[in-house]
């Protein structure tokens, strides 16, 4: 028995791998997340069942411990089982957690790594979450933990230079500002991404004094991907511009009011 572990990508569909796609060319039965494209599904066989089991925030879901059990179940009426997972499986995807439940019962794994959101998204707003001079390091943060609570590592990350990534942290939006503001960093450059590298795709961007109120004025809903640092401005700057700062070493600050 075996569980092949798919990476979706981001949101666009010709960003999955090739290794994903002829894996899911093979497949007998899938099971696959909200997030995944639901165009990728057509590289399966047509004799494939295919079982949604997306988990979205604030509706009706299937529960991780059901998802496991259907991994399982499958697995042995079928001998294999695709699991397609949004972005990266090992990044906030509990991929790991499915591979260690599958092996309990006997069934080897086989993870086909996917490009995940948290890079993918800002790269396509024309964010760098590194850029020589602004920005020397990232951190990937959950805005979602287990606890249903904001990670505390955003209270950490808030104090360094870094860009900080925030996935599915929308709904935690003032709670984030709050963090930055009691900081005094108020003028921290940051974007919101929706349905990134999708044809949908919006971004609003700012800085932690307006973020909310630009927010809802842009109607923004999830899923978002949360930038903040020096390069979430650099879209709204000119080339020109963004050499004399990095030249002079000064803070990077978009003219977004």
């Amino acid at each position: 028995m075996k569980l092949t572990l798919i990476g979706a990508g981001p949101g666009d569909p010709d960003l999955i791998t090739m290794k994903g796609v002829k894996a899911l060319q093979n497949a007998k039965v899938v099971l696959y997340d909200s997030l995944a494209h639901p165009s990728l599904l057509d590289y399966c066989p047509e004799d494939c069942v295919k079982i949604l089991v997306g988990k979205r925030f604030g509706k009706t879901s299937c529960a991780q411990d059901d998802i496991n059990a259907l991994i399982v179940e499958n697995a042995r009426l079928y001998g294999e089982v695709v699991r397609l997972k949004g972005g990266d499986s090992f990044v906030f995807g509990r991929g790991y957690e499915e591979i260690l439940y599958a092996a309990k019962h006997g069934i080897e794994s086989e993870i086909i790594p996917g490009i995940s959101s948290s890079y993918a998204a800002p790269a396509l707003a024309g964010i760098p979450l590194t850029s020589r001079g602004l920005s020397e390091s990232f951190w990937v943060i959950t805005g979602t933990t287990k606890q249903h609570a904001l990670s505390n590592d955003v209270h950490l990350a808030a104090q360094s230079t870094a860009t900080v990534v925030i996935l599915m942290g929308l709904h935690k939006l003032d709670e984030i500002v709050s963090i930055y503001a009691d900081l005094n960093k108020f003028d921290e450059s940051i974007s919101i991404i929706q349905n990134g590298t999708l044809e949908n795709q919006k971004v609003v961007t700012g800085k932690i004094s307006n973020i909310a109120a630009l927010a809802k004025a842009s109607e923004i809903a999830s899923p978002a991907v949360i930038v903040i640092g020096k390069v979430a401005a650099l879209p709204d700057l000119s080339f020109a511009d963004i050499e004399t700062l990095i030249q002079q070493g000064k803070p990077v600050t978009s003219e977004v009011n």
